[in-house]
């Protein structure tokens, strides 16, 4: 990702996502965002992921992988989303709102990645730098770069991907499925300074 967000736009953007989790779990309705108060940068389209952590384990994962409006409406929806809207967790309580650490992933376009077997597959695969989507037909999942520091080594990561999309562990190996990666910038609140 050639275009960095400055500490302050990521600032802005923790800050959006923080307002919008509060603002969703106490049922309260979220203010109209005024944009033209934003960096252009925050203003363009972008496609992000919000995960909420509590003492380092995952409370909630919401994104988007293709950029379709601007980057902090999509901040803002995702943190939404991820407190009440992950099917594998309960939503957010009130109670919980102070334990809860933010991290926001800004998302490059995915790209193709060619491959000629599971060998090649493992071969080509970039730990702890890309994100991967598998598809398998109507299927898709994805797991962020950061997820590579839980699961480091690529099969074993290949095949909990394979789990998370519904399908058996193993099937990369065996079956040719369409392999995207992309990179992340990601920040999360309560970082030491300049290490976002």
């Amino acid at each position: 990702m050639t275009d960095h967000l400055t500490d302050g736009e990521k600032q802005i953007l923790l800050r959006l996502a923080r307002e919008a989790m509060e603002s969703a779990v106490k049922g309260e309705t979220l203010p109209p965002l005024d944009r033209q108060t934003l960096p252009s940068s925050l203003r363009e389209e972008g496609a992000s992921f919000v995960t909420l952590t509590i003492h380092g384990e995952l409370r909630g994962c919401i994104g988007a992988l293709e950029a379709y409006q601007p980057l902090a409406d999509d901040v803002r929806e995702h943190a939404v989303a991820a407190s009440l809207r992950d099917p594998r967790f309960p939503p957010v309580g009130e109670s919980e709102l102070s334990r809860i650490r933010l991290e926001v992933s800004r998302l490059t376009a995915p790209h193709p990645l060619e491959y000629s077997s599971g060998d090649d597959l493992l071969k080509k695969l970039r730990p702890h730098v890309d994100g991967v989507i598998l598809k398998d037909g109507f299927r898709r999942a994805t797991f962020l770069p950061q997820v590579w520091e839980k699961i480091p080594d690529p099969a074993e990561f290949l095949d909990h991907l394979c789990q998370k999309m519904g399908a058996r562990p193993g099937l990369w190996r065996d079956a040719k499925l369409v392999v995207q990666t992309y990179q992340v910038e990601e920040f999360r609140e309560m970082d030491e300074a300049g290490s976002g």
